[in-house]
């Protein structure tokens, strides 16, 4: 995968499904990788497990990070990518229905670079997937590797 892949690392199918067709009607989903958990979105970052072999000098421009996952939760997924040197840098939007306080202050806490819950209505949600991939991948300049 390029310089503008997105790993969207989600475990709910109907989440999922939505952020890819909005991703896709933003012309932003070719070069989405899908998560289902943190141990393989670990795996992906670090080529390791299923993805053992993986180039990870290639990493993707952004990760779209849901809090609430199986195994392995956002909050430690975070923790993990930003005490590896090889992966502190790739910009994370938490992305997730939480709006409790301690997991904003958590996912800043841990390094996240932006919150967003995610809205309910389709429409809603499209447009702020619109957004995060113009702005990650459009407008944002990414540190040199």
């Amino acid at each position: 995968m390029g310089p503008n892949t997105i790993l969207l690392v989600e475990d709910n199918p109907d989440d999922l499904e939505l952020a890819i067709r909005a991703l896709r009607k933003s012309g932003h989903a070719e070069g989405v990788v899908v998560a289902r958990d943190g141990v393989e979105a670990l795996d992906y970052l670090f080529g390791t497990g299923t993805f053992a072999g993986r180039d990870t000098g290639m990493q993707p421009a952004v990760i779209l990070l849901d809090l609430k996952l199986p195994r392995l939760g956002g909050h430690e997924v975070l923790e993990r990518l930003r005490k590896d040197g090889r992966t502190q840098m790739i910009p994370v939007v938490v992305l997730t229905s939480s709006d409790e306080r301690d997991d904003i202050q958590g996912a800043y806490a841990h390094g996240a670079n932006s919150y967003i819950r995610k809205p309910v209505e389709f429409n809603q949600f499209t447009s702020v997937l619109a957004e995060i991939g113009h702005y990650w991948l459009d407008l944002n300049s990414p540190p040199q590797a």
